[in-house]
C-alpha cells in the first residue's frame, strides 16, 4: 500500500538530509508505528506519504514514494486526498469550519460525495468517536482532546484507504486515547485500512502495532521489525519495556498483562522496600520571591497523617487559594464548587478526562477567566482584577500551544520582549534560554524549533518575571522521552527553589514522576485530592504502567525500582 524506495529529503538551507536511505513497505491493512527521538525526521516521513513533502514544505525529495500505486512526487496532496487522510500534530491548523458537524462533512464536500452518503458517514463517525453530544458545538469552545477527536473524525468520513497520524493521542485523556486506538484497530481489522502513525507516548500504542519503524537518529536509515524486536534496541521505549530491561525479562513485555505474568520474582525482591522520590537534579537559576518551602511541601506525603499535616502547612503559606469556584462557559458549567490550595515548593497535577475543567481552572488562576461565584487568590491578589504587568510577577501560564506566547521573528527578539514586559534586566530571559536550550542561536525563528524547544522557550519567557506560581497546560504534548526527562528535571529544580507548580496533564507517567499531589476533576468538580501514590494506585485509568505491573505494591516509576535494587 505504501512503499519508500531509497528516499532522502533535504530542506532548503539545511546542512544535511532530514531523512536518508528510507527503504520500507507498509502492507495493506496493517498498523505501523513510527518511533524515534524528536528531530529524527518522523514528520518528514509521514509528510512524504500524504504529498505534503515536498509539495507544501519545499525541499528536495530523492527516491520514490508510492501510495496505492500513485507517486507522491507527481501527485499533489489534493490528488491523493481520496486515498490518504492526514492529521497533523496541531488540530487547530487542520480546521476550516466553525462547528463539529460541519468539519466532519467538509472533506466529503470537497470530494463531491453525495449528500445522503455524507449524512450517513457523519452520523457513523460521531458515534465512532463519541462526538454525538458535541455535534453542534463551536470548535473554538472544545477542549484540546475534543478537538483532536474531531480532527481524526474529519479525515475518517471520506473513508480513505490510508490514515497518516502524527501524535494522534497526545492531547487525549487515557480513556479517550483508548477509544481512538480501538477505532483505529477496528478500521485496520474490519475494513483493511492502512494506518501509519508517529507517537511519542509509546506506552499507549506499541501493543497495537503490527510493525514498528525506528528512526535511530537524524539522517540514519530506519530499523524495521516487530514491536518486541525494535523495542529491544530502541533508545526510546515505554515504561513497561524499561522495567523489563531492568528486571532482565525475556521476551520483553509489550503490555502490562505480559509484564505482570513475569513480575512475581521482582515483587519478591522489592517486598519490604519503600519507594523514594527523585531529588531535583537541575536548577535553572530562577529564585522565587517566596519563603523557602517547608519540609511538608518539599516532599510527597506518604500517609494519611502526613497528608493532613501537609494540608495544614499549605493553608498557612498558600501561594494560591481557590474557594467554592464556579465558572460557566458557553452555557456549560465548566467548574463547580472547586476548592484548591497550593503551597510553595509543591507540584500539583490536575487530571481528569477531556473537558473536565483542568484548563479552565488554570485560566482562572491566571486571570483569563472570571469566577461566576467563589474566590480565586494568588499571592493575595485577585487574578482577573489585577493588571497584567503586576500579575506576571505572581503567576505565569505556559498554555497547551506554547506558540501562543511566541510572536517575535527570532529567539533573541522573544527574549528582549520578555525582559521588557517583566521589567527584568536585559539578558535575563536569554540566560534562562541558555540553560533550558543550550546551542539555540538568537537568530533562530521560533517556528523552526521542535515542540520541546518551543516549550522550553515559552517556559523561559514566563519565568523571566520570576512568578512564584507556575502553571503548565499539557506540557509534554509532542515531547519525546528525552525531552520529557529534561522537563522533569527543570520542574523539580523550580519546586526545590520554592516555586509552586500546577500542571494539567493526561500524561500519567509525568504525574507519577513529578507530582506531590494529584487532583482529579470530573464534570467540573474535584472528585479526589491527595498524595500521588494514594490517588493513582487506586485509579485504573490514571495509574502508570509500573504501578499496574507491581500492584498492590506502591511503585510509580522504573527509576524508583532501579534505585531500590541498586
Amino acid at each position: 500500500m505504501i512503499r519508500f524506495e531509497d528516499v532522502s529529503v533535504t530542506y532548503e538551507g539545511a546542512a544535511g538530509p532530514a531523512v536518508r536511505g528510507v527503504d520500507l513497505e507498509v502492507p495493506e491493512g496493517e498498523l505501523v508505528l513510527l518511533v524515534g527521538s524528536s528531530g529524527t525526521g518522523k514528520s518528514t516521513v509521514l509528510g512524504a506519504v500524504s504529498g505534503l513533502v515536498p509539495h507544501f514544505t519545499g525541499g528536495t525529495l530523492r527516491g520514490r514514494v508510492t501510495v496505492a500505486g500513485r507517486d507522491t512526487r507527481t501527485h499533489k496532496p489534493r490528488e491523493l486526498a481520496d486515498v490518504v487522510g492526514t492529521v497533523g500534530q496541531d488540530p487547530l491548523a487542520h480546521f476550516v469550519t466553525d462547528t463539529v458537524e460541519e468539519e466532519l462533512a467538509y472533506g466529503m464536500e470537497s470530494l463531491g460525495i453525495a449528500p445522503a452518503v455524507m449524512r450517513r458517514r457523519v452520523e457513523e463517525t460521531l458515534d465512532l468517536l463519541g462526538l454525538a453530544e458535541l455535534r453542534g458545538r463551536s470548535i473554538a469552545t472544545l477542549s484540546g482532546g475534543q478537538r483532536q477527536r474531531v480532527a481524526i473524525g474529519s479525515v475518517l468520513t471520506p473513508h480513505p484507504r490510508v490514515l497518516v497520524l502524527d501524535e494522534p493521542t497526545s492531547a487525549l485523556d487515557p480513556a479517550a486515547a483508548e477509544e481512538v486506538l480501538a477505532v483505529l484497530q477496528r478500521l485496520v481489522h474490519d475494513l483493511g485500512t492502512t494506518v501509519f502513525m508517529a507517537e511519542h507516548r509509546l506506552e499507549r500504542v506499541v501493543q497495537y502495532a503490527d510493525r514498528v519503524v525506528l528512526l535511530p537518529e537524524p539522517g540514519a536509515a530506519p530499523v524495521c521489525g516487530t514491536p518486541a524486536e525494535v523495542m529491544a534496541v530502541s533508545p526510546v521505549c515505554p515504561p513497561v519495556v524499561e522495567l523489563g530491561r531492568l528486571a532482565g525479562w525475556s521476551p520483553l513485555p509489550m503490555t502490562v498483562r505480559d509484564a505482570r505474568r513475569q513480575a512475581g520474582g521482582l515483587r519478591e525482591r522489592l517486598a519490604g522496600r519503600t519507594p523514594t522520590r527523585a531529588a531535583a537534579s537541575v536548577s535553572v537559576s530562577v529564585s522565587a520571591p517566596t519563603p523557602t518551602p517547608t519540609s511538608a511541601s518539599a516532599s510527597a506525603p506518604t500517609s494519611a497523617s502526613a497528608s493532613a499535616r501537609h494540608d495544614r502547612a499549605s493553608r498557612a503559606d498558600a501561594l494560591a487559594e481557590v474557594r467554592s469556584l464556579a465558572v460557566r462557559r458557553d452555557r456549560v458549567d465548566a467548574l463547580r464548587h472547586v476548592d484548591l490550595t497550593v503551597a510553595p515548593g509543591e507540584t500539583v497535577a490536575l487530571m481528569g478526562r477531556n473537558g473536565a475543567g483542568k484548563s479552565t481552572l488554570l485560566n482562572a488562576l491566571v486571570g483569563l477567566v472570571a469566577p461566576g461565584s467563589g474566590t480565586v487568590r494568588v499571592g493575595g491578589a485577585v487574578p482577573h482584577r489585577t493588571r497584567p504587568r503586576d500579575l506576571v510577577r505572581l503567576v505565569g501560564l505556559v498554555p497547551q500551544e506554547p506558540r501562543d506566547l511566541l510572536y517575535a521573528d527570532t529567539v533573541g527578539a522573544e527574549c528582549a520582549a520578555a525582559d521588557r514586559d517583566a521589567g527584568a534586566a536585559p539578558g535575563t530571559c536569554r540566560g534562562l534560554v541558555s540553560g533550558l536550550l543550550p546551542g539555540v542561536a538568537d537568530g533562530t525563528h521560533p517556528r523552526d524549533l521542535s515542540e520541546g524547544q518551543r516549550l522550553a522557550l515559552a517556559l523561559a519567557v514566563v519565568l523571566t518575571a520570576r512568578p512564584p506560581l507556575l502553571l503548565l497546560d499539557e506540557p509534554t504534548r509532542g515531547l519525546d522521552y528525552a525531552a520529557k526527562a529534561r522537563l522533569v528535571d527543570v520542574v523539580r529544580g523550580l519546586a526545590a527553589d520554592g516555586h509552586a507548580i500546577v500542571l494539567a496533564t493526561h500524561d500519567v507517567e509525568l504525574a507519577a514522576e513529578l507530582a506531590h499531589r494529584v487532583v482529579l476533576l470530573a464534570d467540573g468538580e474535584v472528585i479526589a485530592d491527595g498524595p500521588t501514590a494514594e490517588i493513582v494506585v487506586s485509579s485504573p485509568s490514571f495509574a502508570p504502567q509500573v504501578t499496574k505491573i507491581l500492584a498492590p505494591q506502591r511503585w510509580l516509576t522504573a527509576a524508583q525500582v532501579r534505585e531500590a535494587l541498586a
